[in-house]
């Protein structure tokens, strides 16, 4: 899976830096072409100007072809003006011409473009050339601007002007060299095009290489928790983004918030485990108890009415037993699923005297002391209170003996109403003492269901209280019970 998620990463990578590379190609092609179409376009209206310069020149002298009789005006616009003996010197055996092309040729033709002789030279090689180029020596001179031509096979910018006895007259430029300036210049921008796509190529690769880090580090945090390792966190990185920061910090919250959840439920299950095999060990005992005696009874066992009258007695208490059990589980369960509490005002001063009250009634020589000065209001459910009171006092009633001292108290500090119950009996060790409320859980294997202070935990958390022991051993137990004003709303 790792394997996995870094060739995702890696074609992230790979995306990114095409994408990087191919905007800058664009922006290279499309500016090379810009400037080159630029730099064309500057070139040739620079030759388009001078040749135009020479026709208009040409045109305005209102001359012939025979009056065109000075060297100075053909020096001017006309490649070479060659004798007959020197044309056949720059020929091949084969006849053709060896000449490099010149950079201008002037030449004369007819009306049907055919090269004519001037001062009785045959035209060269090159005039017949632009001659046979120039289809139409008319439209030519018609036209303002000049045009491309090709004279064996380079190119030239050429234009024409009529002279006034019918023939007209062809100029022409190369523009090979112009050509071969561009080629050079689109090389050169293709050299430093393709240095500079390499370079960013490069840096795009590292840059995006550091940004992609804290990813990767997200990626191996989670196949790590995946593997089982709920503490991994998401490493800060050396240069964070506030966007990556953020994604940071959002994931080791949330991974936080997973372990927490993860570590209640488990602590649940195992508790509830534990839940089900006490009780299913709680009421199995009265049960084979039940089942011993109907056995018994059944087998003709108990004959004196004396033993019948014993096992009734005792399938009885274990009957009652069961259905304390039983109740005690059902209250467990309702405050588990947080029940709504009947709120009112109740003086918890006058439930913890009555509380006193039932204790002397049942032990009535143990010494028992209230302290209460006066009405002490609370908003509560009374029936949840009252019963936080009677397990309380029926947990001391249970676990000491019944000359024991106990001491009630209740009273209101910052906001809060504390009450107390206080015994001096042996009192517990650490380990019971962080189990005491604990369900199905009896100190020292003790007599109760063990639900008792389980259920007073329940009522005070539903209340938004908290409830809390102090004991050691020979120190007895105190359990205080701390109740907000105004209790929290739960659920």
């Amino acid at each position: 899976m790792r394997r996995i998620h870094r060739h995702g990463i890696h074609s992230l990578r790979a995306k990114l830096t095409a994408a990087n590379v191919g905007l800058l190609a664009l922006g290279i092609v499309v500016a090379t072409a810009v400037s080159l179409m630029g730099m064309r376009h500057y070139l040739l209206d620079q030759v388009d100007a001078e040749l135009t310069k020479m026709r208009d020149s040409l045109g305005s002298s209102q001359l012939t072809l025979r009056q065109i009789d000075s060297l100075s005006v053909l020096s001017v616009v006309s490649d070479r003006l060659v004798p007959q003996n020197t044309d056949t010197q720059n020929t091949d055996p084969q006849g053709t011409d060896t000449r490099p092309a010149p950079d201008s040729i002037f030449t004369a033709v007819d009306g049907r473009g055919t090269a004519l002789a001037i001062f009785d030279v045959r035209p060269t090689a090159s005039q017949r050339g632009l001659a046979d180029a120039v289809s139409d020596p008319l439209a030519l001179s018609a036209d303002a601007d000049p045009h491309d031509v090709t004279v064996h096979g380079d190119t030239y910018r050429a234009t024409a002007t009529r002279l006034p006895d019918g023939t007209y007259i062809l100029l022409a430029t190369s523009t090979e060299a112009l050509h071969r300036g561009i080629a050079k210049a689109l090389k050169l921008d293709l050299a430093v095009g393709t240095l500079l796509l390499a370079l960013l190529a490069c840096l795009t690769l590292f840059s995006v290489r550091q940004r992609m880090r804290p990813l990767e580090d997200m990626v191996e945090t989670s196949s790590a928790i995946a593997e089982g390792d709920l503490t991994r966190r998401v490493p800060s990185s050396h240069h964070p983004t506030q966007e990556v920061e953020q994604l940071r910090l959002a994931l080791n919250s949330m991974l936080h918030q997973v372990e927490t959840a993860y570590r209640t439920r488990e602590h649940s299950a195992a508790q509830l485990r534990r839940f089900v095999a006490d009780a299913s060990h709680e009421l199995r005992t009265p049960l084979s108890a039940i089942r011993g005696y109907l056995q018994l009874y059944d087998q003709g066992m108990l004959v004196e009415q004396e033993e019948r009258r014993r096992a009734w007695d005792r399938m009885n208490g274990e009957v009652d037993r069961m259905g304390r059990l039983v109740d005690e589980l059902l209250t467990l369960a309702r405050l588990d699923q947080r029940p709504e509490l009947r709120l009112r005002g109740v003086d918890v001063s006058r439930l913890v005297r009555d509380s006193a009250q039932d204790l002397r009634a049942q032990q009535p020589g143990r010494p028992v002391t209230v302290e209460a000065e006066g009405a002490v209001l609370v908003r509560a459910d009374e029936s949840g209170l009252r019963q936080v009171l009677g397990n309380l006092v029926t947990n001391v009633r249970t676990h000491t003996s019944a000359e024991v001292p106990v001491r009630l108290g209740v009273q209101r500090v910052d906001g809060v109403v504390r009450l107390s119950v206080e015994d001096k009996g042996p009192g517990l060790g650490p380990e019971d003492a962080a189990r005491v409320f604990d369900r199905f859980f009896r100190a020292g294997g003790g007599a109760g269901s063990g639900l008792g202070l389980a259920i007073v935990q329940g009522v005070v958390q539903a209340h938004g209280g908290e409830v809390s022991v102090r004991t050691a051993p020979g120190e007895g137990l105190a359990v205080t019970v701390t109740l907000p004003a105004r209790p929290k709303a739960c659920g």
